[in-house]
């Protein structure tokens, strides 16, 4: 008999109940991240009811693959430019909303009388909600179109990168038992340094590089590349002291911004999907039942705290940010649990075995019990605000909405605003480059060559020499390079006014300057020699200067064109919404069964009938801005509208199917074949005329007639007796069709 690994074995348990929940949760329609959960405890070691996995240390590193997988998908749909477009509601909302459920958790595990760590950890863990089960439920109630729905999208966003900063913040504290230290004060910096690093220098190599063989880049290959280079992060990130998760974060963001994100996201869904199974049956893995029955307080407690305090300070930030109290009150209640980050930061607690047993069962079971109220609070979000709106004064509501306007007309950035930012911009990203260059060569290059030629006396000055070269254009850019002046002035403008801030930052480049140049100087020589040194960069710049602003100028260039692709390939998209009207801009897709496919927009009359307004067709990758009431929808176009909630609740219900596809599955297609019987009524009648197309939903494809065949006949054919017909259609409707003719005969 064959033997057959554990793991096998494992796998299949796993899946096998896996499949058997999913298929349960489905029908209950809960989200089958549940249902993973509840797989995981039953083939677990704490419940000897039913088999239980042999080698959980393999499993557990296939769960390690799973949250690779997952953060690379999530970076996917992150991508920093979406972050710099949620604008200052987005990140004001967060700031509110994480601060707060940061105290707030903290303050409940002191409550509960736990340690600091746990106390801490558990702040984290309540602090960030769930995309899979966000998404999932805007999906099933059809409010995805909704305008607090973007809102909610883009705190998502904010939490993603703030959950990454969480996972660094926290490893620093539990290893140095120190909130506010040294160490977290230098794992931030390092944090920063290298996410500039992986970032720009990611936008700058990886488009390149996927550009350069995109005539070979089939499906299989697109894969097997995007794969390798997570994993390459990964290895990189975890060199550099960092979590794998935030490597694959990293290179999922970097890869969003790239013409082939759409066909990675397509191509990772299965193995995101059996690795994401695998994951989160290992998190049910870890409950004990007994556990949840001690804990249940807690839990209680902790499910209280998550519903209440996320629905209050989230709605609190939207409302500080300038939303109105409606969108306010169902952006709160959209956010109400726990997800796929606080499960990372809760084994993160476990694996630096710094936090106690119970807290990783008591999240699993918080999260379960927020994801299971989430669709329900959603639905209530509307009744609420009615009944809240109802019950302030008629002066409180005149000071709220007249604060909403207020917000959402102030200028959001001014123009000397926007040219201090740039500057701050070019400072901070040329300076990190050139530390990076400082590290690679002295750190990297210099051991290597002292390992391979020896202390020879040659091998400091040229690591030294070939560093300065490689350092120059960007510092020419940190110390010379002029920034875009300001664009547009007030009339009242006052130039000396800015003429103190303007010196102090011209200063601070060239002291930034001298202070890498001091740095490079004792790395490679000693701090005596920076006379020379500075007589060196001198020399070289008299020589090579004139190079310096066209090499940057293309690297600059090459950055922005890789950043920029994506839009331009798509053309670019309106956005906003239009106030005071409260209508706003959403994206819906044509469904292949929809009853809008195939028609025009004339013919629609969406405008009149519905009161919306299409913007664009997406279609592939090409865009129609504008399109005209001769325009056809077809299955699959992506459609920009502009419109009220209400009126594009109405539109989404038009793009529906009328009948439940269950009810109504796909008919069988099939070729048939019968003969033309004396009998029978199409003789003498063209096939136009014999209406075989309307009565079978069939084509009649082909003819034999006294041992001639005739492939797609025209159709004008007349029909005779002997005729030997070939029709391809509707299995069912063909066969009632002949068996009528030969009754009829």
């Amino acid at each position: 008999m064959t033997h057959l690994p554990p793991l096998i074995r494992d796998l299949a348990l796993i899946l096998g109940a896996a499949a058997l929940t999913t298929l349960l949760f489905k029908w209950l329609r809960q989200p089958v991240v549940l249902g993973y959960i509840l797989a995981g405890l039953l083939v677990g070691p704490n419940l000897p009811l039913f088999p239980t996995i042999t080698d959980q240390e393999t499993i557990r590193v296939w769960a390690d693959i799973g949250v690779i997988v997952l953060l690379f998908n999530l970076g996917l749909e992150f991508s920093l430019k979406k972050l710099a477009k949620v604008g200052g509601v987005a990140s004001l909302t967060g700031l509110v909303e994480i601060s707060g459920m940061l105290l707030l958790g903290y303050l409940s595990g002191q409550l509960l009388g736990w340690s600091l760590l746990d106390s801490l950890f558990l702040g984290g863990i309540v602090a960030i909600s769930s995309t899979t089960i966000i998404f999932r439920a805007f999906d099933e109630l059809g409010i995805k179109t909704q305008q607090f729905a973007s809102l909610v999208f883009g705190l998502l966003v904010v939490e993603d990168l703030v959950a990454i900063l969480l996972l660094v913040l926290l490893s620093t504290v539990a290893v140095s038992h120190q909130f506010f230290s040294v160490e977290m004060a230098t794992a931030v910096v390092k944090l920063v340094f290298f996410l500039v690093i992986w970032f720009v220098g990611g936008i700058f190599l990886v488009p390149s590089l996927l550009g350069a063989v995109r005539r070979f880049m089939n499906d299989e290959t697109l894969l097997v590349v995007s794969l390798a280079l997570c994993l390459g992060m990964v290895l990189l990130v975890t060199g550099a002291g960092f979590s794998p998760a935030l490597g694959a974060f990293m290179m999922g963001s970097i890869l969003a911004e790239t013409l082939y994100v759409e066909r990675i996201e397509k191509l990772l869904h299965p193995i995101r999907d059996l690795f994401g199974a695998v994951f989160f049956v290992s998190v049910g893995m870890l409950i004990n039942p007994t556990m949840l029955v001690q804990y249940a307080g807690p839990i209680a407690l902790l499910t209280f705290v998550v519903i209440v305090g996320k629905a209050f300070f989230v709605t609190l930030g939207a409302l500080l940010a300038g939303q109105p109290l409606k969108n306010s009150l169902q952006t709160g209640l959209s956010m109400t649990q726990i997800g796929e980050f606080s499960f990372i930061i809760a084994t993160l607690g476990l694996t630096l075995k710094v936090t106690a047993p119970f807290l990783y069962p008591i999240a699993v079971a918080v999260s379960a019990l927020t994801s299971f109220t989430t669709p329900y609070l959603i639905r209530a979000a509307l009744p609420l605000y009615s009944w809240l709106y109802a019950q302030l004064g008629k002066r409180t509501q005149f000071l709220l909405n007249r604060y909403s306007a207020d917000a959402q007309s102030l200028s959001t950035t001014s123009a000397w605003r926007q040219f201090f930012r740039s500057l701050i911009q070019t400072m901070l990203i040329n300076g990190v480059f050139s530390v990076g260059i400082l590290m690679l060569t002295w750190r990297g290059l210099l051991p290597f060559l002292l390992r391979t030629y020896g202390d020879e006396g040659w091998v400091r000055p040229a690591v030294g020499l070939l560093a300065l070269v490689a350092l120059m254009p960007f510092l020419w850019a940190l110390v010379i390079k002029p920034v875009k002046p300001v664009p547009l002035v007030p009339a009242n403008f006052h130039p000396n006014a800015y003429r103190g801030p303007l010196r102090v930052l011209s200063i601070s480049r060239v002291m930034v300057g001298l202070m890498l140049l001091a740095v490079y100087a004792n790395l490679f020589f000693s701090l005596t020699a920076l006379l020379e040194i500075l007589a060196v960069l001198l020399l070289l710049y008299w020589g090579i200067g004139k190079r310096l602003p066209i090499f940057y100028g293309w690297v600059e260039q090459r950055f922005l064109l890789n950043l920029h692709a994506r839009e331009r390939n798509l053309q670019a998209r309106p956005g906003g919404s239009l106030r005071p009207w409260d209508a706003h801009l959403a994206y819906v897709e044509v469904a292949p069964e929809s009853p809008v496919a195939g028609k025009t927009l004339a013919e629609l009359a969406l405008r009149e009938r519905h009161g919306i307004n299409i913007v664009s067709i997406e279609r592939g990758r090409l865009t129609k801005l504008v399109p005209t009431r001769q325009d056809q929808l077809l299955p699959g176009d992506r459609l920009a509208v502009i419109g009220t909630d209400e009126q594009l609740v109405e539109f989404r219900s038009s793009l529906e199917v009328r009948e439940p596809l269950g009810e109504h599955p796909d008919p069988e297609v099939s070729l048939k074949r019968f003969r033309v019987e004396e009998s029978f009524e199409l003789i003498g009648q063209s096939i136009r005329q014999s209406g075989l197309r309307e009565r079978t939903q069939g084509l009649v494809v082909g003819i034999e007639r006294q041992g001639k065949r005739y492939l797609n006949p025209e159709s004008d054919w007349v029909f005779q007796a002997g005729d030997l017909v070939w029709l391809a259609g509707n299995t069912r409707l063909i066969r009632q069709y002949i068996e009528a003719s030969k009754l009829a005969g």
